[in-house]
């Protein structure tokens, strides 16, 4: 899984599949995280849904992240403010195992 650090926010790729019996992260895909959305893809709500569902394996205010590419595909790049590479490394290594860095 690949992060890059920007101007004190942390970017990386993000693998959505709306309309799924549960919202979760199902581990590393490619050089991102795979998520599980149960909100369909219209009017913005599985690309808010996606938002809320990392801000809550954070511990961040939903403010502090959001889609900065692929607002309507489902490869994502999600964007979190005020943190670094490290931090949501660790964060997410309990969900795609030792890929996170």
């Amino acid at each position: 899984m690949e992060l890059s650090e920007k101007n004190g926010a942390v970017l990386f790729q993000v693998k959505a599949q709306p309309r799924s019996s549960k919202s979760r992260i199902t581990g590393a895909y490619d050089r991102g995280v795979k998520v599980t959305l149960k909100a369909a893809p219209v009017d913005d709500a599985a690309n808010e849904e996606c938002c809320a569902l990392f801000a809550k394996v954070f511990g961040f205010p939903v403010s502090r992240l959001c889609i900065v590419s692929g607002r309507s595909s489902r490869n994502k790049t999600l964007r979190v403010e005020g943190t670094s590479a490290e931090e949501v490394s660790r964060l997410l290594r309990p969900y795609v195992g030792g890929e996170a860095s």
